[in-house]
């Protein structure tokens, strides 16, 4: 593929819905990821880890319930 072949094809992506565009700038971080070996979190991604570090995926209750079935307490 040639430099101006790349240049043809990212200029229509611009006119691409932005639904489409988000799902080739995802197809473009796996690629990316896999040949750095580094993958680089969406907002959407680093979103849900703030979530999840705010929020427990268990109660405490749970937690424990789950200890006590199986005798350690």
């Amino acid at each position: 593929m040639t430099r101006e072949h790349i240049d043809s094809v990212l200029e229509r992506v611009r006119s691409w819905p932005q639904e489409d565009q988000e799902e080739l700038a995802e197809l473009v971080r796996e690629i990316e990821a896999r040949r750095t070996g580094v993958y680089v979190l969406n907002d959407e991604e680093r979103e849900a880890i703030a979530k999840a570090r705010r929020e427990p995926f268990v109660s405490d209750e749970d937690v424990q319930a789950f200890w006590m079935r199986r005798g350690i307490t």
